[in-house]
């Protein structure tokens, strides 16, 4: 039974970078409008709340302002934490408020995604804040003016690196994300996004079949397990096991193959579908059990349930020539898998050690 960490404090909400947009665009455009330098913007999320967000800085120019804030994270900080937000607001010689991304804010070039190819990654929600926020402040002061809004981060390229855009065809920078306008600590929101994206852009492509990894490393072992698949086959689900399935099912698709390693891969075995470390635990009397199931004797039975880690356990069973056991593991990951979906997709599962050496493979249909 899986236990709940304990003395896990409560943890802070931070803000999307479309919150941090929207609020900078209203606090660009009232100085624009105003001629005074704004020093907060109080602007209402999607969930409904009203939060007031403190400017870094607020410049004034001859034809526009520039708003620019800082992207707190929260307690759950993702790659744009701490990321400078620009927004340049200047009036537009045509009617209407148009909205584009500036420097570090990725453009769009494959299908899928919720952007046609060729426009600036903010996402639907960020867009009708940030353009709804604007005609406010220019009905509260009575103008009828088009009005031009420049979204731009500056180091939004570096940034880009850290996350899964270029995989989406999103590229140049970050994508301006949000549908709440709150980022609640552990639920990761944009990480998740961007695996919504992958498998929407795979979908777009015609591919049905995906591998999902939980990062980086397990990746590169499965794209060498499946050399002839695209590169948009290849998705990284990160902790996110059970959100990611669900998703793969609702998009579509007909077979997904999870690889990985025995840390994360045994919570999958015992039923975990979030696998964050502060989240969950190695059941080291369930890799007992399986141990047991692979022809394992008692004395190594007891050093398993005394072990430090699931890979320390694998070496363990390598050591001991029980490689059935590693085909066992697979094989309730692939049964956890089929019951967090309810069936409807053919799973298959493949374990590797840290250092890439294959050890085990099994796979079932619902």
């Amino acid at each position: 039974m899986q236990k709940e960490p304990e003395n896990v404090k409560e943890l802070r909400h931070g803000y999307t970078t479309g919150a941090n947009a929207t609020a900078g665009t209203k606090a660009a455009l009232t100085a624009l409008i105003t001629g005074e330098k704004q020093t907060e913007a109080t602007i209402t999320l999607p969930i409904g709340q009203d939060v007031t967000f403190t400017l870094e800085n607020c410049h004034l120019h001859e034809k526009s302002a520039t708003a620019e804030l800082i992207k707190d994270g929260g307690d759950d900080p993702d790659a744009t934490h701490g990321a400078l937000i620009q927004v340049t607001v200047s009036w537009a010689d045509e009617p209407g408020i148009h909205l584009d991304g500036g420097k570090g804010v990725g453009r769009v070039t494959k299908e899928g995604l919720p952007i046609p190819v060729g426009e600036a990654a903010i996402n639907p929600v960020p867009r009708k804040m940030i353009k709804e926020v604007a005609q406010e402040v220019l009905m509260e002061y009575g103008i009828t003016r088009g009005v031009k809004i420049i979204v731009s981060v500056p180091d939004g390229e570096e940034i880009a690196k850290k996350t899964l855009n270029g995989r989406l065809g999103i590229i140049g920078g970050i994508s301006i994300l949000g549908t709440r306008g709150i980022v609640v600590p552990f639920s990761h929101a944009s990480y998740k996004a961007s695996i919504a994206q992958a498998l929407s852009v795979a979908r777009a492509a015609g591919i049905d079949h995906v591998v999902i990894t939980t990062g980086g490393r397990s990746e590169k072992y499965g794209m060498k397990q499946y050399p002839d698949l695209p590169i948009e086959s290849f998705i990284e689900m990160g902790d996110f096991i059970g959100f990611t399935l669900k998703l793969c099912k609702n998009k579509g698709m007909k077979k997904v193959s999870m690889v990985g390693m025995m840390g994360k891969f045994s919570k999958i075995a015992q039923g975990v579908m979030m696998v964050h470390a502060r989240r969950s635990s190695i059941d080291f009397n369930f890799l007992a059990e399986v141990a047991e199931e692979s022809g394992a004797d008692e004395a190594l039975l007891q050093k398993i349930r005394e072990a430090n880690t699931a890979s320390q356990v694998g070496d363990m069973m390598l050591e001991n020539g029980h490689t059935q056991f590693f085909e066992r593991i697979c094989q309730y990951c692939n049964a956890a898998a089929l019951k967090e979906v309810r069936g409807g997709l053919e799973i298959e599962t493949s374990l590797y050690t840290l250092k890439g050496k294959f050890l085990g493979k099994a796979g079932t249909s619902s």
